[in-house]
């Protein structure tokens, strides 16, 4: 008796996708197989440590590759930890978790599928390439009962009791007429070695009446010395450990030595994976005791502004028998990670050398690096120094804190920044032209994050850390043009006071402001307007809104002459439309919507119409 069940939604247009595209690297199959089958291996060697009779009857850890040229078959086993019938439905039939619709999505714009599978988890999927129907029987460690699992990809999935002595899975691919190179020993001899030798348990081809061969050298690589590791086999190592098919963009590879030891691999990837910003985005790092693997979920292990940091880090120092609630919390677990911060940050600071490849780095990882600053107290100056910003100074080249020190002239005691959602339409912000005018550099700050890590930074090596409203009071410059009257000028400050007493809370002049008529700022301490926006467009209200200001610039034209026409009483209604478009402008510049833009529209064109009639 057997249970015919479907794929989930998703699973099934993934699958369509998989079965009915072009690969260039079909291989990869095999690839993901063994690394799963490994990973079963692992999670079985766990379990042991404190139950060791779960799995006494099924001997040494192997992943055993069976090929049959005749019936046109491939099969993957292990003696791992195995499956029981739900863990079948969750793990095969649904991806909860794996981004399967990001998966769907991004594959419309990519030209190569199998550079996306394992990005998005969906590695087993990938046998499907190959094979028109994939049978799988598993046991489960601890329990009795086996089952079968049998799908050809395209009409869900059928499940039912089966035979299996000792726990662990064995996966059969019914090989496409397409795939039988798949059955050759030689071949696959050659795709183990390339793909799979890094993995730490024998990978035995069979031979048939030849017998059985271990194809990998089935050693820790990371135990391995450097000098005995090729860049292919790192690389490989990388793809295995995190089911991605980028190649590294930093490769890390040390042992630690003193109060604790350890030994570290780790990569940062040279592309972003799609769920750096998923909530549930936990670190990528695996923990390992004397080659036994414990947890991929030591959450204190890595801090979460380096989550996209993956590899292993295997220790002799940890208790075997701890806990993994009690990991999280252990003392030695803290030394890892305040060593392993140190070294990658040391590393991180001699990529800077080479500006373009760092970039690459900082294109893809900076927005959430940029974090450390907020949440690592004791690490900030370092991770400031190797942050990297857009500024005034060149809109085509960020640049480091450091570099912005260099330029900075001998009277400046403070970095300034201004934060929008645009750099183009920050960097035309009335707001930075007595900046302009004063030769000051302005960082152009766009990210979340920034709003936030200036807070807890201060200063840096001396200079003061200012948004560019808090800049020294005198900003002014040596002045040419005339400026409006006193008198008159007071007159149109009180009439826009009244005018927008509901929208800003002052309306004052500023010596800022140059090409501008009017600007819009908040008061100097207050939740700068670009916050606020984005803790409005998130759905979280305030109770402390900014007061906004308006500041009207009295050497400008325009304002000039609407303080000149206030003197006609007839005109009055003319200086209140035009003063609202001077609002409206001012709301443009800094990113923020105009509260009547129909208004906004027609009054505008009527006014160009005069201009040019």
């Amino acid at each position: 008796m057997s249970d015919k069940l479907a794929f989930q939604a998703d699973v099934s247009k993934m699958l369509d996708i998989v079965i009915n595209s072009l690969y260039s690297e079909k291989q990869i199959f095999l690839r993901e197989l063994i690394s799963n089958a490994s990973d079963a291996c692992d999670k079985l060697k766990y379990l042991i440590l404190t139950n060791p009779d779960i799995a006494k009857d099924s001997g040494a850890f192997k992943i055993k590759i069976t090929p049959d040229a005749k019936a046109n078959t491939l099969m993957v086993s292990d003696n791992g930890i195995g499956m029981n019938k739900d863990d079948l439905i969750k793990h095969l039939g649904t991806i909860a978790k794996s981004g399967t619709a990001e998966f769907v999505n991004n594959v419309k714009d990519n030209g190569s599928v199998c550079d996306l599978i394992g990005q998005f988890g969906v590695g087993f999927y990938s046998a499907f390439m190959v094979a028109d129907k994939v049978e799988i029987v598993t046991k489960k460690a601890g329990e009795s009962q086996a089952w079968k699992w049998i799908s050809n990809g395209c009409d869900g999935f059928e499940i039912s009791e089966a035979e299996r002595e000792t726990n662990g899975t064995d996966i059969k691919l019914y090989l496409k007429d397409d795939a039988k190179d798949y059955t050759d020993t030689i071949y696959l001899r050659h795709i183990i070695r390339i793909y799979s030798d890094h993995i730490d348990y024998p990978i035995v081809l069979e031979l048939g009446e030849a017998g059985e061969e271990t194809v990998n050298t089935a050693s820790a690589l990371w135990t391995r010395h450097k000098s005995e590791i090729t860049e292919d086999q790192y690389k490989e190592f990388y793809h295995h450990i995190s089911k991605n098919f980028d190649d590294p963009w930093m490769t890390l590879h040390f042992k630690a030595e003193g109060n604790i030891e350890y030994t570290g691999l780790v990569y940062i990837p040279s592309e972003t994976p799609y769920d750096l910003f998923q909530p549930d985005k936990k670190n990528g790092l695996k923990l390992y005791v004397n080659k036994v693997f414990i947890s991929d979920k030591v959450e204190e292990l890595m801090p979460n502004y380096l989550r996209f940091v993956k590899g292993v880090i295997d220790s002799a120092d940890l208790p075997l028998n701890i806990s993994r609630e009690m990991l999280q919390h252990n003392l030695l677990i803290e030394k890892i990670k305040h060593g392993l911060i140190s070294r990658l940050l040391k590393e991180l600071k001699k990529r800077t050398n080479d500006y373009d490849d760092y970039m690459k780095f900082w294109n893809n990882f900076g927005i959430a690096f940029k974090e450390g600053i907020y949440e690592d107290f004791s690490n900030r100056e370092e991770i400031a120094e190797l942050s990297y910003f857009a500024s005034t100074h060149d809109l085509n080249r960020k640049t480091s804190l450091g570099e912005y020190i260099e330029r900075a002239s001998k009277e400046q005691k403070a970095i300034y920044y201004i934060t929008g959602d645009n750099i183009n339409v920050l960097a035309n912000n009335p707001q930075l032209e007595a900046f302009k005018n004063k030769g000051i550099e302005v960082l152009l700050l766009t990210d979340p994050i920034d709003e936030f890590w200036p807070q807890v930074l201060p200063n840096y090596k001396g200079y003061a850390i200012k948004h560019i409203s808090q800049a020294e009071a005198d900003m002014s410059w040596e002045r040419k043009e005339k400026k409006a009257d006193e008198g008159s000028m007071q007159k149109l400050l009180d009439l826009m006071t009244d005018l927008f007493k509901e929208e800003v809370g002052k309306v004052v002049t500023t010596e800022k402001l140059d090409k501008s008529p009017a600007s819009l700022t908040v008061e100097s301490g207050q939740m700068s307007i670009h916050l606020e926006r984005l803790m409005r467009n998130h759905q979280q209200k305030t109770a402390f809104a900014s007061t906004r200001i308006l500041e009207l610039n009295p050497y400008h034209p325009l304002i000039i002459k609407l303080a000149d026409m206030l003197q006609d009483e007839n005109r009055k209604a003319q200086v209140e439309e035009i003063s609202k478009i001077v609002l409206d402008q001012a709301k443009i510049a800094e990113g923020e919507a105009i509260s009547d833009p129909s208004f906004y529209s027609e009054k505008l064109s009527d006014y160009i119409l005069k201009a040019i009639a």
